[in-house]
Parts: C-alpha cells; sequence; structure tokens
C-alpha cells in the first residue's frame, strides 16, 4: 500500500513522496463521472501539492486516447513495466541447498534496512515513511533474505494473496551478483508459498532488464502485458 490513498470519482491518488512510481500514481479502478478536462487538472494540483510530479499509471484497460491526451499535455513516458504470470505446476526452479536463504512470514526492520542499503535509499522522508508501507501489506508474506557475516546482500518479498504469490524486491548486492543468488530468493519463495497452498505466480520487471528477464523465463514465468507510467513534472 501507498503511505496516503485517496479516492477520486473512480481513481485512486497514491502518494508516498515519489518512493516509487507505482505507490505515488494515479490509477484507473472505476468508470468517471466528472470530465476529464477537470479530473486531470485536479490531480496536478494535488500532486504540485505535495512537491512530486503528477504519474498516471496507463494499462490495456485504458482507452488509449487517454494516453494521447496525458501526451499532448506534456507527460513523457516512464518505467515501462511488464508484467510476467505462470502457474506453479510449470515452476521449472529448485532451491540451491548452498545458498543459505532465510525465510521467515514477517518484515522485520532490519530486512527493510537491509533493502535500503541495497537500494542506496538515503531520502530522510523514504526512510521514515516506507517501513509503515510494508507494515501495512493486508495479506501473508513471505520475507526472504540472504546475509553474508550478518549483512543482508540479497532480498525478496512474496505475497499471498487467494490463490496468488507475487514476487517484489528482488535485489542482489552488486559485489554478489552472478552467483545465483536471485535464482535462489526467488526458488525459495515459490517453494513456500506452493507448501501454503498457492497455485500461480506473478512478477513485474522493468522493460529492458534482459537478465532479470532471462531469469523469470527459467523458471516458467511467461510475458502477460505491459504497462508504464505517464509523468509530467513541476519545475
Amino acid at each position: 500500500p501507498s503511505h496516503q490513498i485517496q479516492v477520486y470519482d473512480g481513481w485512486l491518488l497514491r502518494f508516498s513522496y515519489f518512493y516509487t512510481h507505482r505507490t505515488n500514481s494515479v490509477e484507473q479502478i472505476g468508470a468517471s463521472l466528472l470530465p476529464l478536462s477537470e479530473k486531470i487538472p485536479y490531480c496536478e494540483e494535488v500532486y504540485r501539492k505535495w512537491g512530486t510530479p503528477a504519474i498516471f499509471k496507463i494499462t490495456p484497460l485504458l482507452d488509449p486516447s487517454f494516453d494521447r491526451m496525458l501526451a499532448e499535455r506534456g507527460y513523457i513516458t516512464e518505467h515501462e513495466t511488464e508484467v510476467m504470470t505462470m502457474q506453479l505446476a510449470d515452476y521449472r526452479g529448485s532451491s540451491l541447498s548452498s545458498v543459505p536463504v532465510s525465510i521467515r512470514n514477517t518484515i522485520p526492520q532490519s530486512w527493510i534496512e537491509g533493502l535500503f542499503a541495497l537500494k542506496g535509499t538515503t531520502n530522510i522522508m523514504h526512510r521514515q515513511v516506507v517501513p509503515s508501507m510494508y507494515r501495512a501489506i493486508p495479506k501473508d508474506t513471505i520475507c526472504a533474505d540472504i546475509r553474508d557475516n550478518g549483512r543482508i546482500i540479497a532480498t525478496g518479498l512474496g505475497i499471498l494473496d487467494r490463490e496468488y504469490i507475487g514476487l517484489y524486491a528482488i535485489h542482489v548486492h552488486p559485489d554478489y551478483r552472478r552467483k545465483h543468488f536471485a535464482r535462489a530468493i526467488c526458488c525459495s519463495i515459490l517453494e513456500e508459498a506452493r507448501r501454503q497452498g498457492a497455485s500461480r505466480g506473478y512478477l513485474q520487471v522493468v522493460k529492458g532488464n534482459t537478465p532479470a528477464r532471462a531469469l523469470y523465463e527459467s523458471l516458467g514465468f511467461q510475458f502477460l502485458y505491459e504497462y508504464w507510467f505517464r509523468t509530467r513534472y513541476f519545475y
């Protein structure tokens, strides 16, 4: 969940001090009754007051004319993302017994601090609000990490929702890449999810991240659809 969420005429306005595009954007979840000529400027003003860009999530469910309308208003395309899914019956991975992956059903502060370190998160506001965002996840979670001398060098988070397991926060320290740590994290989460009754998986990967997509395809994930964000910065 975002730090704050506002419902506005079938739209969700998410606010998280620009921590990520997904948690700081407008998402359409229902039909609009108000005209777009009124709604878009309203959203822009709200985000301007927060001191962040105005961002709209664009998915295949939206009329293409909406994306063109934003482009005409000066919005640029950012953070193109591919969604991949899998039937866990088709899962082709296996845990790497030589890689010690820690699994727990809670998200400890030490894991969040480790994630901050891997992502290079130094923004004071992000460090204050993001822990509460993780703790507010309203679903069961599978939290995974790999440590070296007590320091977290790889992370992953699974979120269980009905029969689905979603993979998030897959990060590996640059000095420890090409050691199959990301694969070990993913496999550990997927196998634990299967033990807890999940039958399907999904994840999101930034378009153009060829190594990550190759890993996910090797596990059995397949491309389903693409979405992106339209962003307008206020200077």
